[in-house]
């Protein structure tokens, strides 16, 4: 006696079956689908299994494949029940079957399956032959063939569609999954047929699934991408259709939202940068103005006070306090994306390593450990803004290390196309990616989308301006490059930053000058900020030159129409109130083609002063600037040939 399964959903084939093997002494178990089959195989152990091809609730071809996954039925023998076999053919070893009988009639077919039982090799699993028992006695039929064809090509289009169709019954148990789903779902199929729909989500997602699907009526059921399910990493949203009129069965679709979710963060985020920018860069020009002011007094006193005098190392500390405050104006702007102020062409590999030596130095317990690409292409950067990006994103990866840890630091050449870029409006090209990576507590969904909002920190109130990652964010923004962040919670968190490569040499760094350069030549300033007026005329008139004023543009041109044959050189404020610089200097360069202009700003040298200079401007200052700087500067236009 043998222990036998029929998987069947034709009523009379499972009792002529039945009947047949019971009289042969064996014990016999019927299954109507796919489904009812594997619910059976959880009990029951048969030593041979008759599977029907064609069947609702997982075919024929599926539940094969789910069988010989399980490994309980590795000795099962297993045969297929086929009534198309004269018009398909039948692959056994993609099925895993031992053997193959035709249905046709059912004395031939009789004959047929009792001669299978009676063969001496059925402890083996191997395939005996390929060949389709009784298939002599069947002819091909030509509706058959078609109704095949058709289906084959409804099973094309359903494998190749993207989205993730499912089957699923009325106990919510799935059926069918096309390739795309089974991506989506990330379960091997063999897995996943005959396990529950709601089973692929988890918490408040699976509450929600279950929620709608006890809606009974059959009307379409929808979860939209505004407020998509988690499903592994991705965001889908969800389509349930109904079957049939009792919403019995059902078909779901699945949609993959992610990239489009992705594509919206990404456009709402540089818009929201934009807005605060906008802000950003005016706070920052107005406080630089104020030190700038500042600065200029603390020169003036410095420049009459002997260095052993009293107050002398007061005096100096205040310029500390102002080059500190200056730096918070620097992230300010870099938060504005108007951080650059001395760009030149830079190997990076020289610059990080630099500024891994110094935080080596600082931080003994975090071991730095980096990989160069050899022949790194040049990058057009401001050194040091980028010195300052890869200290916040080393300070950051330090406080998510509290005990210690590795620090990755990686670069490389790379080549980023539209497809990749195009989210991030950058220009497609040649690219040098910066890796940073930390072997740190990692960072969940929530604070990832959030990490470069300003202001925004996870750290204890006293330990973050939340400024840091922000400017970092618009800093490489404002240098035509992205930064992209990947951190799961307790795994760690990589930055990777991509700056545009540059067929420009490096340019090698010039060596500064302590004293100051003085003159007796006439300049011209023009600023109408009161104090920065006070304040510069004074310096000049330190520096031995002979100082008009002019507070506003309008004023400059007149005073420079009248007098332009004694004024050597124009001091130029870029932001007035009547006129901006660029039409200022363009209109004094109409009255002397060959004027000298140094431009001065609290902003940065992005935006107007950038076209000022390339259309001939001869210099530019970041306020606030001390008179050694101021002189050194001013020497260099006038001495110029």
């Amino acid at each position: 006696m043998k222990k036998i399964l029929v998987v069947d959903n034709d009523r009379i084939m499972r009792k002529f079956m039945t009947k047949l093997l019971e009289k042969e002494g064996h014990q016999v178990v019927t299954a109507e689908d796919g489904l009812n089959a594997l619910d059976i195989l959880n009990t029951y152990t048969p030593e041979i299994i008759f599977v029907d091809i064609v069947m609702p609730n997982i075919d024929g071809k599926a539940l094969c494949g789910i069988i010989r996954d399980m490994q309980k039925f590795n000795d099962t023998y297993l045969v297929i029940l086929s009534a198309i076999a004269a018009e398909e053919k039948i692959d056994f070893v993609q099925l895993g079957v031992n053997a193959c009988v035709a249905k046709g009639p059912f004395n031939e077919m009789a004959q047929n399956v009792l001669a299978i039982l009676d063969q001496p090799d059925l402890a083996s699993s191997e395939i005996l032959s390929e060949e389709v028992v009784g298939i002599k006695s069947i002819y091909p039929r030509g509706i058959t063939e078609e109704l095949l064809t058709a289906k084959r090509h409804f099973e094309i289009i359903l494998e190749r569609m993207s989205e993730g169709i499912l089957e699923i019954n009325s106990e919510g148990r799935v059926v069918y999954a096309n390739p795309f789903a089974l991506s989506l779902i990330n379960i091997p199929e063999e897995k996943l047929l005959g396990s529950h729909f709601f089973d692929v989500f988890s918490g408040n997602d699976r509450q929600r699934v279950c929620d709608l699907m006890e809606i009974t009526d059959d009307k379409p059921k929808t979860i939209t991408e505004d407020s998509p399910l988690r499903l592994n990493r991705n965001k889908v949203a969800l389509n349930i259709l109904s079957l049939d009129k009792d919403g019995f069965a059902s078909l779901i679709i699945l949609n993959d939202v992610s990239e489009r979710k992705r594509m919206e963060y990404q456009l709402q985020q540089s818009q929201k940068m934009e807005a605060i920018g906008t802000l950003a860069s005016g706070i920052a020009h107005d406080f630089n103005n104020l030190l700038m002011g500042i600065q200029g007094w603390a020169s003036l006193m410095l420049i009459d006070t002997d260095s052993s005098h009293p107050n002398f190392e007061y005096i100096e500390g205040i310029e500390r306090i102002i080059k500190n405050a200056a730096e918070i104006t620097k992230q300010l702007l870099g938060l504005a994306r108007e951080g650059k102020y001395e760009v030149k062409p830079t190997d990076l590999n020289e610059l990080i390593k630099s500024q891994n030596l110094m935080f080596g130095r600082t931080r003994k317990e975090i071991n730095i450990r980096d990989k160069y690409e050899e022949n790194l292409w040049v990058s057009e950067v401001d050194q040091s803004q980028i010195k300052q990006v890869l200290l916040n994103l080393y300070i950051n990866a330090w406080q998510a290390m509290p005990g210690g840890g590795d620090l990755y630091i990686q670069t490389e050449n790379v080549m980023l196309y539209e497809d990749y870029i195009k989210p991030y409006k950058a220009e497609p090209g040649k690219y040098v990616k910066i890796s940073v990576a930390d072997t740190g507590m990692g960072m969940d969904e929530a604070t990832q989308q959030r990490i470069f909002d300003p202001f925004y920190t996870t750290k204890e109130i006293g330990m973050s301006t939340g400024l840091g990652l922000a400017s970092a964010y618009g800093i490489i923004k404002n240098h035509g490059g992205f930064i992209n962040v990947y951190s799961e919670k307790g795994e760690g968190t990589t930055f990777d930053i991509y700056l545009p490569a540059s067929e420009k040499e490096v340019l090698e760094d010039k060596k500064l000058i302590e004293e100051l350069l003085k003159g007796d030549e006439t300049v011209l300033l023009v600023d109408d900020e009161d104090m920065i007026i006070d304040v510069g005329e004074r310096l000049l008139g330190k520096l031995g030159y002979k100082v008009l004023i002019a507070r506003s543009g309008k004023d400059a041109i007149k005073i420079y129409k009248a007098k332009k044959d004694y004024i050597d050189m124009v001091i130029l404020d870029i932001i007035m109130h009547d006129m901006n610089g660029g039409d200022i200097y363009d209109k004094l360069k109409e009255i002397n083609p060959a004027i000298k202009v140094l431009l001065s700003s609290g902003y940065s040298i992005n935006g107007q002063a950038t076209g000022i200079l390339e259309r001939g401007c001869d210099g530019f200052m970041q306020k606030p600037f001390n008179v050694r700087d101021l002189s050194q500067k001013i020497r260099g236009i006038l001495d110029k040939a």
